[in-house]
């Protein structure tokens, strides 16, 4: 599908990876709409683009119709607004579960299916889900995060065969570690030597190439971690020996401590 020209929907972009995006769409010729919870940094950065700015927290769950009325017809959906959801399990209130399973998996999944109903009425459209790695590989201290991950890759893949008679593309976007800017960053963590990151660009540019090709999936990560996703997907055991000789364990606690606030 052609960007330019193209209505999109940014969620989540408030945050370094949602202001790469709406900056990268912009470029391309898209007409962005921008959302996401911080009005003092969602409004200046739809002003600087051009855009139109609209306020939404995707936890509420009247908020996710009320968002796509206030839109309109869009032409491209970018999924992308997530909590972290790292760490032990039993460190987690029932109410930050919730909270977790509601952003990252029930919000992308309505909004899918309003946007995506709309799309199919007029053939023509593209759905994309901004994920993780950790939506193809599991982490010790990471099992919330990566039910949520994991979830949205087989929603992704399913609704992209069911919506293709419909002319509507479902893409699936997976950053691995991304610096400067988004949890990993925000988080403070420190990786292994050898263990590569990838920029907020990149991410953004995968995602307009995801949407212009309409690719099912599109890794943005290093040729160590996606090769470590590989061997996740085949041989979990094997992924999870290698994970803690290497100390993703100390990697992800760190990720949980870092952004424990964000719950």
């Amino acid at each position: 599908m052609e960007l330019y020209g193209a209505k999109v929907l940014v969620t989540g972009a408030t945050g370094g990876i949602g202001q790469a995006l709406a900056v990268e769409l912009t470029a391309r010729g898209g007409e962005v709409v921008l959302t996401g919870r911080r009005t003092g940094l969602l409004e200046p950065l739809a002003e600087r683009l051009g855009g139109r700015a609209i306020p939404a927290d995707l936890a509420d769950r009247d908020a996710i119709e009320e968002l796509l009325n206030t839109a309109g017809e869009i032409d491209v959906l970018v999924a992308n607004a997530a909590l972290p959801a790292t760490g032990l399990l039993a460190d987690y209130s029932l109410g930050e579960i919730d909270r977790a399973l509601e952003v990252n998996l029930r919000a992308p999944i309505v909004m899918a299916k309003l946007a995506g109903e709309r799309m199919a009425a007029r053939g023509r459209g593209h759905l994309v889900f901004i994920s993780s790695l950790s939506g193809k590989t599991a982490s010790g201290q990471a099992s919330l995060y990566n039910a949520t991950k994991f979830g949205m890759r087989g929603f992704a893949l399913a609704l992209r065969e069911d919506m293709r008679p419909h002319n509507v593309g479902v893409s699936t976007v997976f950053p691995g570690f991304i610096r400067d800017a988004g949890m990993f960053a925000d988080s403070g963590a420190t990786l292994p030597r050898g263990v590569g990151t990838r920029s907020p660009q990149d991410v953004a540019r995968a995602t307009a190439r995801a949407v212009e090709h309409n690719l099912a999936e599109v890794d943005v990560a290093s040729l160590g971690l996606r090769l470590a996703a590989l061997i996740g997907g085949t041989a979990p055991s094997l992924a999870a020996a290698v994970q803690r000789r290497m100390g993703g364990d100390k990697v992800t606690g760190q990720l949980a401590a870092g952004q424990r606030y964000k719950r």
